[in-house]
């Protein structure tokens, strides 16, 4: 059997941004992985938060995610 063809979800892509429900592309922030003991505690809490992705890359990255939008 061979698999129909059709849109593949790029797999990279969706694990590092996720798509809110009104279409926005959010994102997490680098720099929480080590060398934690040098960041103080407000940039440590702020690197947990998500953000949102620039504008100009957004186009690219829901063409990656076909089922998500």
């Amino acid at each position: 059997m061979r698999r129909p063809k059709g849109n593949k979800t790029r797999k990279a892509v969706a694990k590092r941004f996720r798509i809110t429900a009104t279409g926005k592309v959010m994102r997490s922030r680098a720099g929480k992985r080590h060398l934690l003991s040098t960041k103080n505690a407000k940039r440590r809490r702020s690197l947990g938060s998500s953000k949102l992705v620039d504008k100009t890359d957004v186009y690219r990255i829901t063409q990656s995610l076909p089922f998500s939008h």
